[in-house]
């Protein structure tokens, strides 16, 4: 049934060639009429496939009115297409026309055929509809060409359209039109549109082959349904059909897709068992797969067995393995499997050096990265570097602070006719906004402009924060505008850090309008804009909208964080509003959050100016509980609490020992407090203890 099928399927599949073939093409038993059907037939056949030399010859011959024959014509322009010459093509086929010469049938369907590889699926249509009118019958392999264009373009609607009318005409669909529409739909991820596509060309007289269930397989696959991929085997199997190394290589691929190591192993194993080998295309999946997931070793023990096994790697397997080590850290491993590459005889390509590149600035290793861009330069059998390359290394050099280094490599890039791009503006100048060179950021920035590219998000960002940081606020905000007007929306970031400006030069109000903003553009406020207001309106001394805010802030499912209790401390304390600071402070230690030692500096300073004692030795308690490393400011309020107690010494008795456990010289014990009252206060006396 399978063998007589396919007969049938091959036979609609090309009767009308062998029928144009003998009407119209060449063969050595038509006559010559002239030389010109001879010079044509010789370059067509040449070895080296001298068909710009051929279309050369044609062209003038045409113009000299020296016609070849139809048949000629045909033949010239059936081996333009076949070896994929499509614009040469279509400069005979115009040529033909014109000079009034009929294309036969099949150079119809060879010009279709160029339409369809060219994606100009609209002008398909049109000689679709020259083969109509000249009373051609139209084939199956037309048919199938139209709807492999359409799949390609992404009308998979249109093709079940014209695949419905071929069920409908004469022209019924075959097994390739089945596996078209099906690979078409698994491109659209269509998925349960072709499994029923599968049932019903069953119900024909066209048996699904190897590749039908392939481009299923494949379709799953790449959806995740790995396991009914595997149904689809078994299914495949049954009806007699050999799985072969695309069969496989598709399930492994979908295993290796979802981490699931032991079944792609086990698949692989399976495949050897049956007598297929694995091509590099599975071992490249595999290997690929194991990189992603973080298990390099078991990467590097496959590439071994690989090249064990007599299996060339690929340059796509060789930068599968060294991207996979690079991400890990291990540039050393990455260089030794890139070593091997070069003895085996494979030429790295930019891709290869890029990575390598990344992952030697990605780990500080900006010299080495330096030293491999310079062989590449160097020696003619390296490739030419791509903007990446040039990014990379610009990146590496600005994050080792080498500006004037990566400017360098900047020139360098200019001066080998390579454009840079954004990424590389947009680096350079935040770095020069960093350094304070302001003039060379806005040369900068004119120069994108003047090149015609569109400054995106990531460039007002850059410049709006490092403006930010220079207290540039006017530009910074002018920044913020033109990005608005320029259709882009500020980032989160933009806000925060802008409002945090304006907080700080107590420009409350423009910051407050910020926020308000945010609010009315739809932004999801987060932690970060709440604390810089509520700073903002505590510092002011404007607690009740400040407890208004983080109310709002609680409403909308935000959980107060470390930082938030720490400016509402410290903003209480100021304000010698103790009470209040206290209450917030055991909130923030019943929340989980460990106070810090600005925190206790905070409130030390409020109960020490109210001559709370109490107060104070418990905080010292704590803190010597908590183990608090004190610093030297923090000494200091301690030592202006104590000195100007109205305690006393009595007070002495009280004192915790600080942190004895913490290294030498980044704590302070009791006796060394003491020593430092003394000297602080000699009229201080010490009881014996």
């Amino acid at each position: 049934m399978i063998k007589r099928s396919l007969s049938i399927s091959y036979a609609n599949y090309c009767f009308p060639f062998r029928c144009d073939r003998r009407l119209f093409s060449w063969s050595p038993s038509l006559s010559l009429h002239s030389d010109v059907e001879v010079q044509l037939r010789v370059l067509c056949e040449a070895p080296s496939s001298q068909f710009t030399e051929a279309v050369s010859f044609f062209h003038r011959a045409i113009d000299s009115s020296d016609l070849p024959s139809q048949s000629a014509c045909n033949y010239l322009l059936e081996s333009l297409v076949k070896s994929k010459n499509y614009e040469l093509a279509f400069s005979v086929y115009s040529k033909m026309t014109h000079a009034g010469i009929l294309p036969s049938f099949v150079s119809l369907s060879r010009i279709i055929d160029c339409f369809v590889h060219t994606h100009e699926i609209k002008f398909a249509f049109g000689v679709l509809g020259l083969i109509l009118k000249r009373g051609f019958v139209v084939s199956s392999y037309v048919m199938n060409l139209m709807l492999k264009g359409l799949c390609r373009n992404g009308e998979v609607c249109k093709a079940l359209d014209l695949f419905s009318e071929m069920k409908r005409s004469h022209v019924l669909p075959d097994i390739v039109s089945y596996s078209t529409i099906m690979k078409g739909l698994c491109r659209e991820k269509r998925l349960e549109n072709a499994l029923e596509l599968l049932v019903e060309m069953e119900g024909t007289n066209f048996e699904p082959d190897v590749v039908t269930y392939s481009t299923l397989m494949d379709g799953l696959c790449k959806d995740g349904r790995v396991g009914q991929a595997v149904d689809l085997l078994e299914k495949m199997k049954r009806k007699g059909l050999e799985a072969n190394v695309i069969v496989y290589g598709v399930l492994v691929d979908g295993y290796c897709k979802i981490g699931q190591w032991k079944e792609a192993t086990a698949m692989l194993n399976t495949m050897m068992e049956s007598g297929i080998r694995p091509d590099v295309c599975i071992y490249t999946s595999l290997i690929s797969g194991l990189c992603k997931d973080g298990k390099t070793t078991k990467a590097m023990d496959l590439f071994k067995l690989m090249l064990e096994k007599g299996e060339e790697p690929s340059v796509v397997t060789y930068n599968v393995l060294i991207s996979g080590l690079c991400k890990e850290g291990l540039v050393g491993d990455a260089l030794k499997i890139f070593e091997t590459m070069l003895e085996k005889g494979k030429k790295p390509d930019v891709v290869s050096y890029n990575t390598l590149l990344m992952g030697l600035c990605n780990t500080g290793k900006v010299d080495e990265a330096m030293k491999l861009f310079s062989a590449v330069l160097k020696d003619g059998k390296y490739i030419e570097p791509d903007v990446i390359t040039f990014n990379c290394l610009i990146q590496g050099l600005c994050k080792e602070d080498q500006l004037d280094e990566a400017a360098e490599i900047y020139r360098i890039m200019i001066e080998r006719g390579t454009s840079g791009n954004l990424i590389t503006y947009n680096i350079l100048i935040g770095e020069y906004i960093k350094a304070g060179q302001i003039d060379e950021a806005m040369q900068l920035w004119k120069h994108i402009l003047e090149l015609g590219f569109v400054p995106n998000s990531i460039t007002y960002s850059t410049l709006i924060s490092g403006f930010c940081k220079m207290g540039m606020l006017n530009v910074a905000k002018g920044l913020l505008t033109k990005m608005r007007a320029s259709g882009l929306r500020p980032t989160l970031s933009d806000y925060n850090m802008l409002m945090a400006c304006l907080c700080k030069e107590s420009s409350l109000e423009q910051a407050r309008m910020l926020f308000q903003e945010m609010r009315n553009s739809n932004y999801e406020l987060d932690i970060i804009a709440f604390n810089t207001l509520i700073d903002g309106t505590m510092k002011s001394g404007d607690i009740q909208s400040a407890k208004e805010l983080l109310m709002e802030m609680l409403q909308m499912g935000l959980t107060p964080d470390a930082f938030t209790y720490s400016i509402i401390i410290n903003r209480f304390s100021k304000l010698g509003q103790l009470e209040q600071a206290k209450v917030y402070f055991d909130r923030m230690i019943s929340s989980g959050f460990k106070p810090s030692i600005h925190v206790y500096d905070s409130l030390l300073k409020g109960f020490g100016a109210l001559g709370e004692m109490k107060e104070v030795i418990n905080l010292l308690r704590q803190m010597a509980d908590e183990k608090v490393v004190i610093d030297s400011t923090t000494t200091h309020t301690i030592l202006n609490c104590l000195c100007y107690s109205s305690q006393g010494a009595d007070i002495v008795k009280l004192l915790p020992n600080f942190a004895p456990e913490i290294p030498e010289g980044t704590s302070i014990s009791c006796d060394e407090l003491l020593m430092k009252i003394q000297e602080c206060s000699p009229e201080f006396q010490v009881c014996p203890t």
